[in-house]
């Protein structure tokens, strides 16, 4: 019977990354339940500790009880370590040990990681890896000893390097958990350039992806990019700038969010709040008190999300861009589409519509099931379902309202992002099959 189990597993790589996923968020809830983890006269639930255990292995961010007040260092410790884990991919890390172990990464475990990190094929997978490891811990390490070297202005050198190491990598990995109290987030540093700055800067190298980085890192010496890299970062500046711009024109005169403070402070924030929704979850505003039209801005940009093989969530940059040059080709009459002097394979049409349909049809359906189950108006809901979804992190306000059938709903839409919906739907779906037959061709009429 194990043996069935066991091979019913191995099947498929998606379904070994589901599985895998989910098991990390099993021990995490565990380890956060022991009484080590939690502070004097906190009662953490089962349902709360595995909120937080899948928040933080989907490098979500939504929390349920308040990270820097409710948790022991130890807990802490829990939930950087689910981030990490979440971050890199469980893989990843396994590859880690192999690697000191000095075993072979077997051809299984190559596969996996290939739908881990959303490589086309196995060729140089290792090498990825290897890279992978390198850059995060590099990126991480910088990032931490500079967070320290400002918390070490307003509290002790010992907290500020805890303080600088959690938040190093939790910003990078696109998490959003902080230790400030309060469900706080950044806004203490709303003013603070050099918080912002180096905020922005993790967010958007934990959000372009590792192929990305290597190819910016290979650069000097290759002097090209490629086709992937170019679209993936064009698309991270066009939101990034556009959505600045757009959160400047709608909320500069608000007084409950950038109206009160300076142009510099005002442009910083408006930054910070154009890449943080595309999976960060860091913020340093109330968010409640935007307006509506920023509310809904920022669920679009929620949606697009990072680029693929990130630590971030969303249908990606790169669908994004699809989609956008498929309509531009049908409004223009072309039958293909190019993009920098190269022809886009259909089937990368395909797959962006799916993705997108499905990101879709999940984020509506559980939308209406807790606008019945949940006392809180349409866009709170709909914000709150496509942070989940998206690993963004934000929050209205509503994640600490949640009744318990909502908690699990959107425990359910953090692992389908983190995982992806398509890789789920291999991995609980059939085998595909070749079909040994076409039909013939009809016509429907459109628009």
């Amino acid at each position: 019977m194990f043996g069935k189990w066991k091979a019913w597993i191995g099947a498929s790589p998606p379904r070994s990354l589901a599985i895998g996923f989910a098991l990390i968020i099993a021990v995490g809830t565990v380890l956060l339940k022991l009484p080590v983890a939690v502070r004097s006269g906190i009662d953490l639930s089962w349902l709360n500790a595995a909120f937080t255990a899948a928040s933080a292995t989907c490098v979500t961010g939504l929390v349920v009880v308040d990270t820097g007040t409710a948790f022991t260092p130890f807990g802490q410790g829990v939930i950087l370590a689910l981030v990490q884990v979440g971050g890199l991919g469980f893989m990843t890390v396994g590859t880690v040990f192999a690697f000191f172990l000095r075993r072979k990464v077997s051809l299984r475990e190559r596969l996996i990681l290939q739908e881990s990190l959303n490589q086309g094929n196995l060729e140089g997978i290792v090498r990825l890896v290897r890279k992978v490891i390198l850059y995060a811990l590099t990126i991480e390490a910088a990032g931490s000893l500079l967070f320290a070297l400002r918390f070490m202005e307003d509290m002790n050198p010992g907290k500020a390097l805890l303080y600088g190491l959690f938040h190093g990598v939790s910003v990078f990995n696109n998490a959003g958990f902080d230790l400030f109290g309060e469900f706080r987030s950044l806004s203490a540093y709303v003013t603070d350039p050099f918080v912002n700055l180096l905020s922005i800067v993790l967010i958007i190298l934990g959000s372009l992806g590792f192929v990305v980085l290597a190819d910016l890192v290979d650069y000097p010496i290759r002097r090209r990019l490629s086709l992937h890299s170019k679209v993936a970062l064009s698309m991270t500046l066009l939101l990034t700038v556009g959505g600045a711009i757009l959160i400047l024109l709608f909320e500069y005169t608000n007084e409950k969010t950038l109206g009160p403070l300076g142009p510099g402070s005002q442009a910083l924030a408006a930054l910070l709040h154009s890449v943080s929704p595309r999976s960060a979850g860091v913020s340093t505003l109330d968010l409640s008190s935007f307006r509506q039209a920023t509310q809904f801005l920022l669920i679009w940009l929620m949606f697009i999300g990072a680029s693929p093989g990130s630590t971030g969530g969303g249908i990606k940059t790169t669908t994004f861009a699809v989609l956008t040059l498929a309509v531009l080709a049908v409004v223009r009459g072309r039958s293909d589409i190019v993009i920098f002097r190269s022809r886009l394979e259909r089937d990368r049409v395909y797959k962006a519509i799916t993705v997108t349909l499905f990101s879709l049809a999940l984020v509506i359906v559980v939308t209406m099931v807790l606008s019945i189950t949940e006392n809180h108006t349409f866009m709170e809901v709909l914000f709150e379902v496509t942070s989940a979804f998206t690993t963004s992190g934000l929050s209205l306000g509503l994640t600490q309202d949640l009744s318990g059938p909502g908690r699990i709903l959107i425990m359910a839409m953090m692992f389908f992002g983190r995982v992806g919906p398509l890789t789920l739907f291999y991995a609980i779906g059939p085998k595909p099959g070749r079909p040994l037959y076409r039909y013939a061709e009809g016509k429907i009429i459109i628009g």
